[in-house]
């Protein structure tokens, strides 16, 4: 709440900028848009004998019952045995993680105030659209806002007591359960997650009127793309300032992983929640929904034929009703599987079940995706081969979801020679050949995930040439639109193997801050109380390895993500180009079958704007990155400064719960502060740039996507050949307190901002840009040319005061004495 009153100074110019900008505004609107987009009946096809509606409601059931799936593994989890010293320990990092949120939430709602401000401004005050239409868009942000924060919760509260359960199942000295239960954990999350999304999207479909539909879709998905934007960015800020200050008290006072005394761990714990939970668990949440959304838009912008729209629409949505079963399914299958491996296994390779995984979902769902295509739409349009040649598309996605993981753990797996040439570098250069090794990793896995995307999406656009240009204009963009989907069709899995490793890395901290072995008479009282007898030195052996598998599992899904999202966005693109198209053809009196013809030489770079738009989009990007980075580095340098000074190593067994809630809350306010400055510079960025020039604006959208993709995949490849060389150096080499440790600690803490703040912050920004520059765009377009420019001025001015901010308002100020009760003060 604090860091919320510090900014209300700022927040009262916004708003009444925002309020002068009605008043500037006047006329109305003549090109349509997508609040003016009208769902067809879809009860007016038949698939099988079935018609449509009754279809999509039958995968509304499906949805309860995934949703039901993921609540029962919660259930069953939460009843696990857990001795009560870890079990505090969980708990009170929920406690911590519960503060975080809710602080995190409030935060969200007032900047909920300017993006409605904004809608309001645009559909009710531009468009005339009724108060009622409008009034569904603000609820239907808000049920998005509602997703995204309720999923992320759901997946905090189940990971904070998975890790002590899996902590505590490790002191059996059999590896098994030390994986199974931090899977457990991630399909719940998965299950939950897609199922909820998917069911509210359905909900919209059927329940929503249609002329109706376009409005609720839009408000959904920017109320998701909010929350996510905002969970994702304060949660890699927080998560990095508290795995910083933790980390490098290993250094400065030669202690071990994790250890109780150090007031940072708590806070540390929280932050694999906070950012590696939370986040993607909201990310996820949002890049589900905006994908959909991007392809009913398309849909009902592209195709003519309304009878083809109800086939396609459908199809989709069954797709993924389907793949829902497909990952369920999967995981049942390779959960026995792996149990009958290693059940009472001494010795087991933590990936190999993960990879397996992946792999049956990828192989499931390909299967299904054709069966299923075959069923539905064996004709469609006219065309008996569009089902297989539609499968095909999708399946380029759907095993690209495959193969980036495996060419991920190339360059972060512990097995990896990059992550080995990580370790060798350090051990004869130190600190600064740990650096360079880890850069070099990072600059060719981008060089490879090119490759690798290009050949996909290659393939998907050869398929679009078979015949899909006869239902719809901009075929290839609609491939495009469905590789992104198929990335996301074994979305529970995906998210399963993400969730996994904040679980790992949680349990072995609870494992240390339980403080398990010195608990007097420990061993009887576990005999008689559970039944075995513990066996301390397994158990650590399995938890620290486990955290390697995890941490190379949590760097596979940040590329699908990426990926995903730089994709996806160029089905939002080719909206934005459609309005803008409608807009130049009605300006010089088109025909509809030229509009886009008329703006294709716009769409160049000869074209001036256009041209300039694409390096703009490289700056931000660059900005970005940086001020994402200094949040991160100033706020550890507030966390070291107060550990270090507070930090007590005799007498005490443990830190007092007062200093770790302090170091908690330095991390919140650097948190807090980062993202209100980052998230603003990109509000009024993308408003300055869309009312600037239209055409600048598209190569703007363009370039953030082209520059954040290769930026996003290098910072987070890079930051997981560190972490794993650390790993690695810990577990297998067992070296620590060592130079060689130490050396690997500085590689580790500047890869934490790469791989869990800048990189994996990219993917929500470039959708929010790309899904709130629909509205920024319009309303440019259609308002007086000098009011425009004017505007573009005004919002530039205030972009540059947020990006000041970011940098000159966060840096490290030498010699400051802290002066409230966080230690922390405020020097913005």
């Amino acid at each position: 709440m604090n860091v919320i009153r510090s900014q209300k100074a700022w927040l009262a110019p916004l708003l009444a900028g925002l309020a002068a900008l009605a008043l500037l505004l006047s006329g109305g609107l003549a090109s349509a848009s997508e609040s003016d987009l009208v769902l067809p009946d879809l009860g007016s096809q038949s698939f099988g004998g079935i018609d449509g509606r009754t279809l999509l409601l039958g995968g509304i059931v499906v949805c309860a019952l995934g949703f039901v799936f993921g609540i029962v593994i919660f259930s069953q989890l939460n009843k696990l045995p857990v001795h009560r010293a870890m079990r505090e320990i969980s708990e009170l990092i929920y406690e911590t993680c519960k503060t975080y949120l809710v602080t995190q939430f409030k935060f969200i709602l007032v900047l909920e105030v300017l993006i409605g401000a904004v809608m309001v401004l645009y559909f009710g005050v531009l468009r005339g659209m009724e108060a009622t239409k409008v009034l569904v868009i603000l609820l239907a942000s808000l049920v998005g806002i509602a997703g995204s924060c309720g999923v992320a919760w759901f997946g905090m509260r189940i990971n904070t007591f998975a890790n002590s359960r899996a902590a505590f199942a490790s002191l059996k000295g059999k590896p098994f359960p030390t994986y199974a239960i931090p899977l457990k954990a991630g399909m719940s999350i998965g299950a939950v997650l897609i199922s909820t999304e998917l069911m509210l999207m359905l909900m919209i479909l059927l329940f929503i009127p249609g002329d109706y539909a376009g409005p609720c879709f839009i408000g959904f998905a920017i109320g998701e793309s909010l929350g996510a934007s905002a969970l994702r960015i304060a949660g890699g800020i927080f998560t990095k300032i508290a795995d910083i200050g933790s980390d490098l008290m290993k250094i400065v006072f030669n202690i071990k992983e994790d250890d109780a005394r150090n007031p940072g761990v708590i806070a540390d714990c929280t932050g694999d929640n906070a950012g590696d939970s939370v986040g993607p668990s909201a990310d996820g949440f949002e890049t589900y929904g905006v994908t959909g959304v991007a392809l009913i838009s398309f849909i009902l912008l592209a195709v003519p034929d309304q009878a083809v729209q109800v086939q396609l629409l459908v199809w989709i949505f069954v797709m993924r009703i389907v793949m829902v079963l497909a990952s369920i399914g999967s995981y049942l299958l390779n959960e026995a599987v792996a149990k009958a491996s290693y059940g009472d296994a001494d010795k087991m390779n933590f990936e190999a079940p993960l990879t397996r995984l992946v792999w049956l979902t990828s192989f499931v769902s390909v299967a299904l995706t054709y069966a299923v295509s075959a069923f539905m739409i064996p004709n469609l349009g006219g065309d008996t081969t569009l089902w297989w040649k539609l499968s095909s598309i999708i399946t380029c996605g759907t095993l690209a979801g495959a193969i980036i993981p495996e060419m991920i753990k190339i360059f972060t797996s512990t097995e990896s020679r990059h992550v080995r040439e990580v370790v060798t570098a350090s051990r004869e250069g130190g600190a600064s050949l740990n650096v360079l090794s880890g850069l070099t990793a990072g600059n060719f896995s981008a060089y490879w995930m090119g490759l690798v995307l290009v050949a996909l999406m290659g393939i998907s656009y050869f398929f679009s040439m078979m015949g899909l240009d006869k239902l719809m204009i901009a075929e290839s963009v609609f491939a495009f639109g469905l590789v992104a989907f198929g990335f996301l069709g074994m979305g529970p899995v995906t998210i399963a193997v993400d969730s996994y490793g904040p679980v790992t890395d949680n349990a072995q901290s609870v494992y240390e801050l339980s403080l398990i072995e010195n608990v007097p008479n420990i061993e009887a009282e576990l005999k008689k109380d559970f039944g075995f007898t513990p066996n301390f030195e397994k158990a650590k052996h399995y938890l620290e390895e486990n955290d390697g598998a995890g941490n190379t599992f949590k760097a596979t899904a940040k590329p699908v993500l990426i990926g995903t999202a730089v994709v996806g966005s160029t089905t939002l693109i080719f909206s934005i180009i459609v309005v803008l198209s409608n807009h130049v053809a009605n300006a010089v009196r088109l025909s509809p079958d030229d509009r886009l013809t008329a703006v294709m030489g716009l769409l160049s770079p000869l074209h001036p704007p256009f041209l300039l738009g694409l390096v703009t989009g490289g700056a931000i990007i660059y900005w970005f990155t940086g001020a994402s980075t200094q949040a991160v580095s100033t706020g550890a340098y507030r966390a070291v400064e107060f550990i270090k000074a507070n930090i007590r190593l005799e007498g005490v067994e443990k830190a007092s719960i007062t200093d770790s809630k302090k170091v908690v809350e330095i991390c919140t306010q650097y948190a807090q502060r980062g993202m209100f400055n980052i998230f603003l510079g990109v509000f009024f960025s993308t408003l300055a740039f869309a009312c600037l020039e239209p055409f600048f604006f598209i190569g703007y959208l363009i370039s953030i996507a082209l520059f954040g993709l290769y930026q996003a995949i290098f910072m987070a490849n890079a930051g997981g050949a560190w972490d794993n060389a650390k790993k690695l150096v810990e577990v297998e080499l067992k070296e620590k307190g060592t130079p060689l440790h130490a050396a690997t600690v500085v590689g580790d803490t500047v890869g934490d901002p790469f791989k869990d703040t800048s990189s994996v912050a990219m993917n929500p920004i470039i959708k929010f840009t790309t899904l709130f520059g629909l509205l920024a765009v319009e309303l440019a377009i259609e308002i007086d040319r000098t009011v425009s420019v004017v505007l573009a001025a005004v919002f530039f001015v205030l972009s540059m005061v947020f990006v000041y901010r970011s940098f000159y308002g966060m840096r490290i100020k030498s010699g400051e004495k802290e002066t409230t009760a966080a230690g922390v003060r405020a020097t913005a």
